[in-house]
């Protein structure tokens, strides 16, 4: 293992290794809002509307990310809806994370006692101040540890959107190891993904820590 070698394939995969992250964030920022708004659905008493969401969230758990994927950036084009590569993948991620958070909120906002909402009723609270001020900040600490799991899961499947064309982390360590037919650059790709999962863990431990006066 050359370190001149390594110093040569390091700035492509660095590159790589941002666009994953901008995958990442930007599926974090719009899949845990929306999460949390389907969540509010499902435990709707509008009927329609919870069967819509009931099927969307079904729909989504229940086929592989990567073929929704493929179905956003190939499929859809054909009944005239068209995304770019990089918009494709990110309206495929949030699609799919948002009904896992979905349901890991729902199961938290249903483990919150009723009797809270009564107390905040007669507080005079209305229910957004309710749901921000009292339920929501106990639903995170209780859906923290599921959160993390799948924050973490995310940064790996963030591997995905190669299928599309896009030179991710991954896709950028397959270029190397087809090219210079060796496996160090997929051995740095394992590498540097262990350090983002590594910083990701870190993170989510200190946010478990603000959370702590919820006990």
């Amino acid at each position: 293992m050359s370190m001149q070698y390594i110093s040569e394939i390091l700035p492509s995969l660095f590159q790589g290794a941002a666009l994953t992250l901008q995958i990442f964030f930007w599926t974090l920022v719009g899949s845990l809002p929306l999460g949390i708004l389907v969540s509010l659905g499902l435990t709707s008493k509008i009927k329609p509307l919870k069967w819509i969401l009931e099927i969307y969230v079904w729909l989504m758990r229940g086929t592989p990310l990567l073929l929704q994927l493929i179905f956003v950036f190939y499929g859809l084009p054909i009944i005239g809806i068209v995304f770019e590569r990089y918009d494709a993948a990110l309206v495929a991620f949030i699609l799919n994370y948002a009904a896992y958070f979905a349901e890991i909120f729902r199961g938290g906002f249903q483990s919150v006692d009723q009797g809270q909402f009564e107390a905040a009723r007669v507080l005079r609270l209305s229910y957004w101040q309710t749901l921000r001020k009292i339920i929501i900040p106990q639903v995170i600490k209780i859906v923290i540890p599921s959160i993390g799991n799948e924050v973490i899961n995310l940064v790996k499947d963030s591997s995905l959107v190669y299928v599309i064309g896009l030179g991710d982390l991954l896709r950028a360590g397959n270029v190397a190891t087809s090219r210079d037919v060796t496996l160090v650059p997929l051995m740095l790709v394992g590498l540097i993904y262990l350090i983002l999962v590594g910083i990701c863990t870190l993170i989510l431990r200190q946010v478990e820590k603000c959370y702590a006066y919820f006990k």
